[in-house]
């Protein structure tokens, strides 16, 4: 597998890219104090979206049984997704959908493949809860094939292999806006970056990061990286309700998830909804 590194781009600089040129981080058998910190801060700046993390925050009991061997890096990484600092940063403020497309990302290291994954996750979240939906990756087949037990996740979206997904790579750009920027100080907010790409299944161009504060609020580019993108095609808004809680938030309240959909798609679509036990509030021309 080949990796797009800041030798292989002329403006790998302005994208952000130079940051994975180097090797991932890996507790060895034989690690010094100083190789056991250099995991502990790379775990927490990639589960935290590398946002700073105070010393009051640091989950000191894991890091004494990572020390301690008594603690895989997966199972601290698992400590640090499940912890109240955790969801304070990312489930509490944000919507459902961008709190699942920023666990991809920490957690798996690349953005939802298509909007089948990403609503079995939202739905994930909204039933079974919060720690559910972090096992989700933690426990899965690709997280143990890409990390094992002992290397810190990384960001696998950029990286260009036999099968990979174009789309893997465009969209990683939504969610990944440079090496200084993190996860809680974008522009954009608690707006999921991916709904309308994942809804038409499209891949965006690549916007460099900017500092504009127009930045994350605005839709996804329409000309479709590789000039594959259809704008005629009539797209509708399917708004779905259900009601969620159940140990997520203190107060039980409704969830709208919106969907997008082509018309083509629209009738087997709604029954699929209804299938799942949904209640389709509004269909409407997007």
């Amino acid at each position: 597998m080949k990796t797009l590194v800041a030798s292989n781009l002329a403006n790998a600089g302005r994208l952000g890219l130079e940051s994975f040129s180097g090797d991932p981080v890996e507790l060895r058998w034989n690690a010094s104090e100083d190789d056991l910190q250099t995991v502990i801060r790379a775990a927490y700046r990639q589960v935290l979206g590398n946002d700073y993390v105070m010393e009051s925050e640091r989950l000191i009991s894991a890091e004494s049984l990572l020390r301690q061997g008594n603690l895989t890096v997966r199972g601290l990484v698992r400590a640090i997704a499940k912890s109240n600092l955790y969801k304070e940063k990312f489930f509490y403020p944000n919507s459902n959908q961008r709190f699942v497309e920023l666990n991809f990302k920490h957690l798996l290291g690349r953005p939802p493949y298509d909007e089948e994954e990403w609503a079995y996750h939202t739905g994930l979240c909204e039933e079974k809860g919060v720690d559910a939906e972090i096992d989700s990756y933690l426990d899965s087949e690709e997280y143990v094939s890409k990390f094992g037990e002992d290397i810190v996740p990384y960001y696998t979206g950029f990286q260009v292999g036999l099968g990979a997904r174009t789309t893997n790579f465009t969209r990683m750009f939504q969610l990944y806006r440079g090496y200084g920027s993190s996860d809680r100080a974008q522009a954009g907010g608690k707006e999921a970056r991916l709904t309308w790409e994942l809804g038409k299944n499209e891949a965006s161009t690549i916007v460099e990061p900017s500092t504009s504060t127009e930045e994350g609020t605005s839709r996804t580019p329409q000309t479709a990286y590789g000039g594959v993108g259809n704008q005629s095609a009539r797209m509708y808004r399917v708004e779905v309700s259900g009601q969620i809680g159940r140990k997520i938030r203190p107060v039980i309240r409704y969830s709208n998830n919106a969907y997008l959909v082509p018309y083509d798609q629209l009738s087997q679509r709604l029954q699929q909804i209804v299938r799942q036990g949904g209640k389709v509030v509004s269909v409407r021309p997007a």
